[in-house]
């Protein structure tokens, strides 16, 4: 594992604990050059997974697109890195118990939708302007409209 910070390759484990049903392990580490610590996350690497895209082409399933597109609706808000894991391992933990190895990306959207509107209601109205592609601004007061109804 490499320092985020000097690119040193030692580093030494300061605390490991099970989340998530114990299905991912994380790890403080702290760097032993520098002295920096940083926290890493292990899983087990689901690689039968495929997204059903809409044209019908099928793609592998990734993990890093899926948490790049909440960090992006959660990007300065007061939602953690811890939070956004948890929030990313139910949400495939539940496209796959719905969907088995082969997901639409509708469902996928969808479940994002779903799951951002917990954590955060402007992570989620930023996600949906995108994902519903809002064409203009009274799609997005309808949309906010509707979170303080259901509030």
């Amino acid at each position: 594992m490499r320092c985020p910070k000097c690119q040193a390759r030692d580093d030494k484990v300061i605390d490991s604990r099970a989340i998530k049903d114990e299905t991912v392990i994380r790890r403080r580490r702290e760097c032993l050059a520098c002295e920096h610590r940083f926290t890493t996350y292990e899983e087990i690497e689901r690689e039968d997974i495929r997204v059903l895209k809409r044209d019908g082409r099928y793609e592998a399933f990734d993990r890093r697109k899926l948490t790049a597109g909440i960090d992006k609706a959660c990007e300065k808000r007061p939602v953690s890195r811890e939070m956004i894991e948890r929030t990313v391992n139910e949400m495939i933990d539940e496209l796959i118990k719905a969907h088995g190895d082969e997901i639409p990306t509708k469902a996928v959207g969808d479940k994002i939708m779903e799951h951002l509107r917990r954590l955060d209601e402007v992570a989620y109205v930023r996600f949906a302007s995108v994902y519903r592609k809002f064409r203009d601004i009274k799609e997005f007061v309808n949309e906010v409209q509707s979170l303080t109804l259901e509030s």
